[in-house]
Parts: structure tokens; sequence; C-alpha cells
């Protein structure tokens, strides 16, 4: 039996929570950063990989508060 000591790189990682935007970076394998809104995310997700369960934490990495995103309101830059 052979033993891998690399995990996997996810397919999607989202960086660190940061409150001075709306938006979070998603890096998607293969295509690069991408800024994007809460509504975004999941369609966004399913065009790069459309069988991926975005709730997979192997494939889906979130650097920190996995599902949270900055709080914003209409009319805020």
């Amino acid at each position: 039996m052979t033993s891998n000591s690399t995990a996997e790189e996810p397919l999607v990682r989202v960086a660190e929570f940061r409150t001075d935007s709306r938006y979070r970076l998603v890096h998607f394998q293969g295509e690069g950063w991408k800024p994007l809104a809460p509504e975004e995310f999941e369609p966004e997700l399913h065009h790069h990989f459309p069988d991926l369960d975005p709730h997979d934490p192997a494939r889906v990495h979130w650097d920190d508060r996995p599902w949270e995103w900055p709080a914003w309101r209409p009319g805020e830059a």
C-alpha cells in the first residue's frame, strides 16, 4: 500500500474574510482569482466545475469563515 503525504489541491479556494469589500477573492484551479459577491459564488463555481459540490471541504477550501461574506448594503461602494 502506497502512502501519499501530499494532499490533493482543492479545486476552489476562498481567500480570507475582509471587511473593506463586499467581495471575497475566489481562486479557481486553472483560472486564477476572481472577486465574487455571495450571489455570484455558486453560479461561478458551477460554471468552472459543473458537478462540484460547493460544500465539499476537500475540493472547496475556505481560508477562514466558511460561507460568510462581508456585510454590504445596496448603494455602498
